[in-house]
């Protein structure tokens, strides 16, 4: 699945200066961080409100749309999902208590 994670995030750089009357993504990054990161926020509350009602097929939309959205703001910073599924894996090993604490010094 990583392989779809890096197409995205292919596609998304693609589409950071795009025509925004044609693309999306070109229209949020036109408008901005604040906009990007209040879609993200959008699709944060929809994604607990999908989980808290239990329906799991609304609970996958919304997460992919939620990741959708933080691929665009990771893209906003150049940044991938390697960045990400590189930090994850360094805490491997790690108990979620000791990383918390970590990063707390």
């Amino acid at each position: 699945m990583p392989d779809t994670l890096n197409h995205l995030a292919r596609i998304l750089k693609e589409r950071r200066d795009a025509d925004p009357e044609s693309s999306y993504v070109a229209s949020l990054h036109k408008k901005g961080l604040d906009t990007i990161l209040k879609k993200v926020g959008e699709e944060a509350a929809e994604t607990v409100i999908a989980a808290k009602n239990g329906d799991k097929q609304q609970i996958i939309y919304e997460t992919a749309d939620l990741w959708f959205h933080s691929m665009v703001m990771l893209s906003h910073f150049d940044l991938t999902p390697d960045h990400i599924l590189s930090e994850l894996e360094r805490r491997f090993g790690t108990s979620g208590i000791a990383e918390r604490a970590a990063r707390k010094k």
